[in-house]
């Protein structure tokens, strides 16, 4: 592994860095919804990528670890997981334009869900039949979560709103095959130039929307989208930060706090009021992803046990 330094286990900061990021990446969703209705998703991916890169380098700098820190040995790695974390950012901010900020995360769970599938398709890592029915629990709850939107009777269907839900599907897909291609690019590369390099790429990427219609933004929504790129930035070093000072199997289970702060954020800015339907389907979807993430602690304390020659709790 090119990180090598073992970091000494605060699993009391991991946890308060872990609920941090998660205030701060609700607060830049919340940020790119409000300039959502006149500004391009492909416009707020520039802006959220542009401007989290000097808040990367400035935080490498603090670290002593610029000159080493954006090496990379595999660059079409980046290039990979660049283009479908940019889809997955852009089809995610597409949605949040035409769906409430609670149901938007909502479906957004089923990456982690997804992420199950995919390493098994595509790593070769062995799924049971545990994983396999939180799986199925987890993607059921997206169904119902859904529901609504993709009625069968057309009379009931908000147009709008029906295909904000399936951008938000296929982002979290994308978001999905994203951390495949992250879970390749740690075997080789740093986390900074992880980082880094997919703000680059998706900035680049996102210029291809131009010919799409960008809009001049007004004054205050040059501030909200450049605060969304600098809150992206903090996000992203202090999610980094929580898991180098915790087990991610410890801290993974805090993710699930972005659905009551998106309810609460939803309610008091934006109006939005949670469905009976969508809570439910959340419900499933948090339970089936920290099913998954317990039993990965536990099967991983056995494994540890067993190299370790001490006898299994």
């Amino acid at each position: 592994m090119p990180e090598t330094q073992t970091m000494p286990q605060r699993p009391l900061r991991g946890i308060a860095l872990k609920i941090a990021s998660v205030c701060v990446f609700v607060a830049m969703a919340s940020l790119i919804k409000s300039s959502a209705n006149t500004v391009p998703p492909g416009q707020a991916v520039f802006f959220r990528s542009l401007f989290a890169i000097p808040v990367i380098l400035a935080w490498l700098m603090m670290k002593h670890d610029l000159a080493h820190g954006l090496e990379t040995k595999n660059p079409m790695g980046h290039v990979w997981r660049g283009l479908v974390g940019t889809s997955a950012m852009g089809l995610g901010f597409a949605g949040l334009g035409l769906l409430p900020l609670p149901e938007v995360t909502a479906i957004g769970y089923a990456a982690p869900i997804l992420v199950v599938i995919f390493a098994a398709m595509f790593l070769g890592e062995e799924v049971r039949m545990f994983r396999l029915s939180m799986v199925a629990v987890g993607l059921g709850g997206v169904l119902i979560v859904l529901s609504p939107r993709l009625a069968v009777n057309p009379e009931n269907v908000d147009t709008g709103q029906a295909l904000g839900a399936v951008l938000v599907l296929m982002g979290a897909v994308c978001a999905a095959l994203a951390q495949v291609f992250v879970r390749k690019l740690v075997q080789t590369e740093r986390t900074a130039a992880i980082v880094f390099w997919f703000s680059i790429t998706a900035t680049v990427l996102s210029l291809l929307t131009l010919p799409w219609g960008w809009v001049w933004p007004t004054p205050g929504q040059y501030v909200t989208l450049i605060l969304a790129g600098l809150a992206g930035g903090v996000g992203q070093i202090l999610l980094t930060s929580s898991y180098r000072n915790a087990d991610a199997s410890l801290i993974a289970p805090f993710e699930y706090t972005s659905m009551l702060l998106a309810i609460i954020v939803g309610y008091s800015v934006f109006g939005e009021v949670p469905s009976l339907t969508m809570l439910c389907g959340a419900a499933l979807i948090v339970f089936a992803g920290i099913a998954i993430i317990l039993r990965e602690r536990s099967l991983g304390i056995k494994r540890g046990a067993r190299r370790a020659g001490t006898p299994q709790p």
